[in-house]
């Protein structure tokens, strides 16, 4: 891929005031900044130990005081010359610090840093792969304690590692079948002699357990998207605040409280969960207003894109026409929970009921009974697993990267399968089908990645990261 190797600086740590504040600088031929930033030649500067001294403006003035730390290339985060300057974490001086180093690197051509650019050198100087790169995203912005595990154990290369095993078997797999398409005269029973079969059912088990590994910590990551919907009045609001554990909705016997979606998310065991209360759904005629109109647009707008529905009912009546409307409008692509609300007042029991049409729970959001049940089935449909195995921060490409690996694996293994003896056609054909998984999996990495999509994760990133 092609990028820009001039000399790159940025202010490393967060927006905002704090007691230390890092300015990085990446590049070559750093030595003439060094001495005019730091007053004293390179040479000083005992490589990955920090040396504490001024640093200094143009007019020989000290702009702060505090540690200079040099990494020489290729023992650096980004395989490059990297010099990192700590002081005082104020926003002017830090900004300061930045100017004057932009100023004494002028020579050089030292330039601002793009968003991601120093973890995109990481990657293109071979420090760390696509996947790992993404993981140091992941690490800074998890929300919970397990993505931040999870985001770890895939910044040490444990996804990376597992695909790259996969890619392994796979083009031990290849070899085999290119080595019987070039010595045909040998007339080789390639299934039989090599168990090709055998080795295809393994890779697609191993592959099926590292997707579904990867599912769960594509939660991890994104959490999983929650609507409640439901008639007004029947206690989705209340519900919310139950789960949030504090008043994060507004709660009255008025119908139509809620005007517009309220957004909180929680975490349970690890996964954060998206919990979206809405507006009442009643037809738009029977809106009061404009702004409830809106709301309930927006309502089905949320429905459409959820991962689990709670539908929300009265525990007191059962479902009406009302109701029945709102089911016929449910995308059949997320899971239904039917919620049976307010049994405090119906004498019903806590419970779980498994139907055909969707799961029912009975609770009461005002007693809290019936809580702990919704939370299990939650956890249930999220995949969750109380066991320890590692689960990788995976992204939605690394998801789709493994499906369509899997589909590939899949068509390779019907023509494997269209006799006993295969042809060369069905051959050849059995080789492109493991060709075109071996690329999916290795886009993973960053191996067979195009530039485009370089472009777009990297972008993504925080500016001096």
């Amino acid at each position: 891929m092609s990028f820009d190797s001039s000399p790159i600086a940025a202010i490393a740590t967060a927006p905002g005031r704090g007691g230390i504040g890092v300015v990085r600088i990446s590049g070559k031929q750093l030595g003439s900044l060094i001495e005019a930033v730091c007053g004293v030649p390179e040479s000083k500067l005992t490589p990955r130990h920090a040396t504490y001294l001024p640093f200094k403006n143009t007019d020989g003035s000290v702009i702060d005081q505090g540690l200079a730390i040099y990494f020489k290339a290729p023992h650096s985060y980004t395989g490059e010359d990297v010099l990192e300057l700590q002081g005082h974490g104020g926003p002017v001086v830090l900004q300061m610090l930045l100017t004057r180093c932009l100023e004494a690197g002028a020579d050089i051509g030292l330039r601002m840093a793009e968003p991601g650019e120093f973890t995109q050198r990481a990657f293109i100087n071979d420090k760390l792969d696509l996947a790992q790169a993404e993981a140091v995203a992941d690490l800074i912005e998890a929300s919970t304690e397990a993505a931040a595990k999870s985001a770890s154990e895939s910044l040490s290369g444990a996804f990376s590692k597992v695909i790259h095993a996969l890619v392994g078997q796979v083009t031990n797999l290849r070899m085999l079948v290119e080595a019987t398409l070039d010595f045909p005269e040998e007339e080789i029973d390639f299934l039989e002699k090599s168990d090709a079969r055998g080795q295809l059912a393994n890779i697609r088990s191993t592959l099926d357990n590292v997707f579904s590994q990867a599912a769960q910590g594509a939660l991890l990551r994104d959490g999983l998207n929650i609507v409640l919907a439901g008639q007004p009045n029947v206690g989705k609001s209340s519900l919310l605040n139950v789960l949030a554990g504090s008043d994060v909705a507004i709660v009255t016997p008025i119908a139509g409280t809620t005007r517009d979606k309220v957004t909180e998310t929680i975490q349970l065991e690890g996964i954060p969960l998206n919990i979206i209360d809405t507006a009442g759904i009643r037809e738009a005629e029977d809106a009061n207003d404009e702004v409830e109109r809106i709301g309930i647009e927006r309502t089905w707008a949320a429905v459409a894109s959820a991962d689990v529905i709670l539908h929300m009912l009265d525990a007191n009546h059962g479902p009406s026409l009302a109701d029945e409307k709102i089911v016929a409008r449910f995308p059949s692509s997320a899971p239904i929970i039917r919620i049976w609300n307010k049994i405090d007042q119906s004498g019903h029991r806590p419970a779980v009921d498994v139907m055909n049409d969707a799961t029912h729970i009975y609770l009461s959001a005002t007693d809290h009974l019936g809580i702990d049940l919704l939370r299990g089935e939650l956890l249930r449909i999220a995949g969750w697993q109380q066991t320890g195995e590692s689960r990788y921060l995976a992204r939605e490409r690394h998801l789709i990267a493994l499906k369509a690996a899997r589909d590939h694996l899949d068509i390779a293994d019907q023509h494997a399968s269209l006799d006993n003896r295969v042809n060369d056609q069905s051959l050849d054909l059995f080789a492109e089908e493991l060709r075109l998984a071996q690329d999916k999996l290795s886009s993973i990495t960053g191996a067979f990645t195009p530039d485009d999509l370089l472009g777009v994760i990297f972008s993504r990133f925080c500016i001096g990261k």
